[in-house]
């Protein structure tokens, strides 16, 4: 055990915060579970919507050939891919804005990629010269730019607190040898001012801090302020208040109980529910226009996924048929991902009539 924990640069005995400790055991170089594996797809972890099917990131990537002409189709366009996974959405991208010469040629793609083992997966799978990778975005000179994450932010460590009586105690973790220990502790009062900020959180007992997600935010709202445009986030999460801890792990497509964990280091998923009010509140707060909050199944059917399927069902047998609609159920059914998963879109621009929110 002690051997397995050095690997993630953790301590028996010793507190640390939630975010801290999911940080390390998805993260940590070479040990953590997105340095090592590949999650995605049905012989991975979990099933993302690009891995299901091309029509998702084809309605994506349409949904960024009307932005491009919202914004008064600009010679110079930025599109900046958070957490691009195995690379498919990017590759869809590619395809369909070769379908659009003007686009196409004013057009630079940039993926945002933390693991060294994913972009090694990506560059093996994206052919194409007009992307690249990159770890900041201070490359980027010329505007506008579009942000993109498809589960990205439900991946980022957050924190929790409780609060009694007005005062806030942190969550933390506690290993020993056979287990994994909840203990609170006085939250910082850095992180009791910050959450005090948000209107969403005033009257909430159990509170999920997004303070990393927060941090990436920054940086890219500062490079939106600066060349103008927006960021486009699709996540499973929630509107309204949640009072009950939403971390949760997964292993081969199925949700695993914490107590396991500890043995399993570095080949479980962590992720957390996204809370979309919240986001909505802090883009506001950084002088960002947002467009309503919608659901997946809302998003895909406003930007013409059906109609989509439609043409493609004239030139299909009936496995594809059959095929094709089990994948839009996928996307679209409450019971699947067309609830819970929300689309918003924070901006910097005049125009305010991008397509998709209402």
């Amino acid at each position: 055990m002690k051997t397995n924990l050095k690997k993630f640069n953790l301590r028996l005995n010793k507190e640390i915060p939630v975010d801290e400790f999911f940080d390390k055991i998805l993260y940590q170089p070479y040990s953590g579970y997105y340095a090592n594996k590949l999650p995605f797809g049905r012989k991975g972890d979990f099933i993302t919507a690009p891995t299901i099917s091309n029509l998702f990131s084809e309605i994506v990537a349409i949904w960024f050939v009307s932005t491009w002409e919202k914004l008064g189709k600009p010679k110079h366009f930025n599109l900046v891919e958070l957490g691009p996974g195995d690379g498919s959405l990017t590759n869809v991208i590619i395809q369909t804005f070769k379908k659009f010469p003007e686009l196409n040629k004013a057009t630079k793609i940039f993926l945002y990629e933390k693991s060294k083992f994913l972009k090694k997966i990506q560059k093996n799978k994206i052919k194409n010269n007009k992307v690249k990778w990159i770890n900041n975005f201070d490359i980027i000179k010329k505007g506008p730019i579009i942000f993109f994450g498809n589960e990205f932010f439900d991946a980022i460590p957050i924190k929790q607190f409780i609060k009694k009586n007005h005062k806030y105690k942190e969550k933390c973790y506690l290993i020993d040898d056979k287990v994994l220990k909840e203990k609170y502790r006085i939250a910082s009062n850095e992180d009791i001012s910050k959450i005090k900020t948000f209107k969403v959180l005033s009257k909430s007992k159990f509170i999920e801090f997004p303070k990393l997600g927060l941090i990436e935010l920054d940086k890219i709202i500062k490079k939106i302020l600066t060349l103008s445009g927006g960021i486009l986030l699709i996540d499973y999460g929630y509107v309204n208040e949640i009072k009950e801890n939403t971390i949760q792990a997964v292993m081969k497509n199925k949700k695993m109980k914490m107590d396991k964990l500890i043995k399993n280091l570095g080949k479980v998923d962590i992720t957390s529910l996204v809370n979309f009010s919240l986001l909505n509140e802090y883009f506001s707060k950084k002088n960002l226009k947002v467009k309503n909050i919608v659901s997946q199944k809302f998003f895909l059917e406003k930007m013409g996924i059906i109609e989509r399927v439609k043409i493609l069902e004239k030139r299909m047998n009936v496995k594809e048929k059959n095929y094709m609609s089990q994948t839009l159920t996928r996307l679209l059914d409450e019971k699947f991902m067309g609830k819970l998963f929300k689309v918003i879109f924070a901006f910097k621009s005049k125009r305010e009539n991008f397509l998709g929110f209402n």
